[in-house]
């Protein structure tokens, strides 16, 4: 452990890690912090962020989905003497009314040191190792988005951009919208996912489809309403504007959504002998 340390919260989660293998590769002191990890982290257990966050001077900042980023903690850090906070946030926030997330991010703006706000589209590996493989393999994703296209972004790319602000310079104050090379609707991006896994499979875009879909999860039907609320949102801004700023940040290109699925199929990610992984749809990120 030194003052120099870099935080990583979520260190087993899509973002998470791949920032900190980006890290450790390029040989900097890297804490990778998770429930069960050797560096222990848990939102719940307030006892675990001490000794996780002493002597780190930057931190990756993210909550798993409906978990807030308790200010207490954010508190701590800061006394702890992390000097820098890069918080993975998502895009459209404020049409789909996220207050988790309005909420962490002005509370990131506001603690008094160096902070950079990450805000990307839906992840792409939301559909291998996440929250629609499930959904794939039954060959159906249902999210009621309709047409409107979408900013879908590969996480190393959002790694590649999280690890530049926690480790460069000029990114302090700055809200970095990340998006892939394109946008596409959900319909396009399960199509060329079918066609890379070889199998079919199909977007149901209405209401009344991710109704039908989450019902039998077991999810109280008032969430359910006003997670289809938000989606309708998400819809009503229209087609996403694909930004440039992974080129600008990292000056690599991001990785088209094509070349995704393709090197997802490659690795048997839709292969039913693995299982499944994931749960019910989330939102973007």
């Amino acid at each position: 452990m030194s003052a120099d340390d870099i935080l990583v919260l979520g260190a087993t989660g899509s973002t998470g890690r791949r920032v900190a293998r980006r890290l450790s590769d390029a040989g900097l002191p890297v804490r990778a912090a998770s429930r069960r990890g050797a560096v222990r982290f848990d939102w719940a257990l307030p006892a675990t962020w001490e000794p996780a966050v002493a002597g780190a001077s930057r931190l990756y900042l993210m909550a798993p989905h409906d978990v807030p980023v308790d200010p207490a903690f954010v508190r701590l850090a800061v006394e702890a003497g992390v000097r820098r906070v890069v918080l993975l946030s998502s895009r459209a926030i404020e049409a789909m009314g996220d207050e988790r997330l309005l909420a962490a991010e002005a509370l990131v703006r506001d603690c008094g040191v160096e902070w950079t706000i990450l805000r990307p589209d839906w992840f792409d590996q939301n559909f291998d190792e996440g929250v629609f493989r499930d959904a794939v393999l039954a060959g159906t994703v249902a999210v009621p988005v309709g047409d409107a296209r979408q900013g879908f972004v590969d996480a190393d790319d959002i790694a590649a951009v999280a690890v530049a602000a926690l480790t460069g310079e000029g990114h302090h104050g700055r809200v970095h919208e990340i998006t892939g090379p394109r946008a596409l609707s959900f319909g396009e991006a399960v199509d060329t996912v079918a066609r890379a896994a070889g199998r079919p499979v199909r977007h149901l875009g209405a209401a009344e489809d991710y109704r039908a879909a989450m019902t039998p999860l077991g999810l109280p039907p008032a969430q359910i309403e006003a997670e289809i609320r938000a989606f309708a949102a998400l819809r009503e801004l229209g087609d996403a504007e694909p930004t440039d700023t992974v080129r600008q940040v990292t000056g690599q290109a991001p990785k088209d959504f094509t070349a995704y699925a393709a090197d997802a199929a490659a690795r048997g990610a839709w292969r039913t002998d693995e299982g499944a992984r994931g749960s019910r749809p989330a939102g973007a990120g």
